[in-house]
């Protein structure tokens, strides 16, 4: 069958989705109730449900008053009974999977069930609607004339009990469906290589002569891995490569600071960039307008969304909204109830609504992964968009980043700390640090009044890394791979202190 007979049937199939998504568009709260209520009448006989009564369970508001919102660590023995082989414990249908995750915090490993129903339901669903979204607004693509360079992580799967773990990428390339293997480049043997050196190395061999049209990849990873294949072909940006490339889709972390480096490799102005929000734990949402960087959240994966008000986050007064009550422009933390058995979930992920009507989202950072040891509240989307400014003005790159507290003492202000990693150092490193800070205070109106005469807060501080420097530390930690990321903020000095000693170390 010729190929362009082949784009046309597939972009047709994948469009006929777009009816439904209206849906959920036009009725997002009453979609979300219902959807809430089948989860919970489907769970009435398992473990959990019959702990909290689910049989009696009618409204949002019984729901809220009886179930706990849950952290990892309160779920973690109900996941365990299950990984040794019991079921019906926290879903109603048998859970073989698990998606192992150590994330960014510690070094222990979370295994988040991953159901029949989350897979075929969410993940695969996601994967198609982000397709079906960027189709309906590109009619003239050819994508699948070629093949999607898709790059994932780098773990086996493991068998344990009857039960299977690795990384998300590991089990959706396992259990792949085959219209997504046949539009996929490099095979699976490949994907799922575990030594991400190697791996790197044969993605380059198999794909350099594929008609690659489409790039899937977390921005950092991708990026070293485009400069590799650039590195290996002597070639100066990626269509020389790949003449057919019209999009790269992307999430795992902000696009802000790597957004210029992207454009050089790939100098066209009708490049596509698609984002997307997924993580172990589902998929939530994806970017349905071209040249936007606001992601629409699909409300019909079988997950039910609460969100609470960072301002009160982790205090007595802390209290979960449903969908219908969010407001604009203000950052909460996510909370998830899903098909795969996690009930009044804290993920971990912060967001902020830049749209009501339809629902859009931002995601803005971590729970965990922000600085407010002085009242500054500096989120993750504040210091991308200030490093892309900075780089900006600088005509500069950068690799990577990580920022600590340098909390007061013996009466001296205290301050932020940054290690960055250039990948073209700017001329004045000063002016840099200046154009930081000052862009910062602009975005955040809290880190501005601690600024404000240098009254609680004195100037950054500014450290350049050596090359490679955040490479090593994720090799030492045994992190390389497509679903590991640096961890940006920090209010401890943990991470900061280790770089800064594996820095010292090749110093001296």
């Amino acid at each position: 069958m010729p190929l362009a007979i082949i784009n046309s049937i597939a972009s047709w199939f994948l469009k006929q989705r777009i009816h439904q998504i209206e849906l959920f568009l036009k009725y997002p709260n009453e979609v979300q109730e219902e959807l809430l209520m089948n989860l919970i009448r489907s769970s009435e006989e398992t473990v959990y449900g019959k702990q909290y009564d689910y049989a009696s369970i009618k409204s949002y508001k019984t729901f809220t008053d009886r179930v706990p919102i849950s952290s990892y660590e309160d779920l973690e023995p109900y996941i365990e009974r299950t990984r040794q082989g019991e079921q019906n414990v926290l879903w109603e249908t048998p859970i073989k999977w698990f998606a192992k995750s150590s994330g960014t915090t510690n070094a222990k490993s979370k295994f988040i069930p991953v159901s029949s129903e989350a897979l075929e339901d969410c993940h695969y669903k996601g994967s198609k609607d982000l397709l079906c979204l960027y189709l309906n607004n590109n009619e003239e693509s050819e994508m699948f004339v070629g093949k999607s360079l898709r790059l994932g992580g780098s773990s086996q799967i493991y068998e344990n009990n009857n039960t299977f773990f690795g990384d998300l990428s590991a089990i959706l390339i396992e259990n792949m469906p085959i219209w997504a293997e046949f539009s996929s480049t490099p095979s699976s043997k490949i994907s799922l290589m575990s030594e991400w050196e190697t791996k790197m190395s044969a993605i380059i061999k198999e794909t350099i002569n594929e008609n690659v049209t489409s790039f899937a990849g977390v921005p950092s990873w991708m990026l070293v891995l485009m400069n590799k294949v650039l590195e290996e072909t002597g070639k100066t940006n990626l269509m020389e490569v790949w003449p057919n490339l019209e999009v790269y889709f992307h999430g795992g972390v902000s696009f802000d600071p790597y957004r210029d480096q992207y454009q050089k490799i790939l100098p066209q102005n009708q490049f596509k960039y698609y984002e997307i929000y997924n993580a172990s734990e589902g998929f939530f949402a994806i970017q349905d307008l071209n040249n936007s960087s606001d992601l629409l959240l699909m409300l019909d994966y079988g997950i039910f969304y609460e969100f609470i008000p960072m301002d009160t986050f982790g205090t007595p007064d802390q209290k979960a909204v449903r969908l219908a009550d969010v407001e604009l422009f203000k950052n909460y933390a996510m909370v998830i109830t899903t098909n795969g058995g996690l009930w009044r979930y804290l993920i971990g992920d912060t967001v902020r609504f830049t749209s009501l009507n339809p629902y859009r989202v931002r995601v803005t950072g971590r729970t965990k992964h922000h600085i407010n040891v002085f009242g500054e509240e500096l989120m993750v989307e504040n210091t991308d968009q200030a490093i892309a400014k900075a780089c900006k003005i600088t005509q500069t790159e950068v690799v990577d980043y990580t920022v600590a507290p340098i909390f007061m003492k013996d009466k001296q202000k205290g301050a932020h700390e940054w290690i960055i990693e250039f990948k073209q150092e700017p001329k004045d490193i000063v002016a840099f640090q200046k154009i930081l800070d000052e862009t910062l205070q602009s975005l955040n109106s809290d880190y501005e009044a601690k600024r404000y005469n240098n009254m609680t807060l004195n100037p950054l501080v500014l450290n350049v890394a050596r090359e490679r420097l955040f490479y090593d530390w994720l090799k030492k930690n045994d992190k390389l791979g497509g679903q590991h990321k640096i961890p940006r903020l920090s209010n401890k000095r943990d991470y900061l202190e280790q770089l800064k000693k594996m820095q010292n170390l090749i110093n001296s």
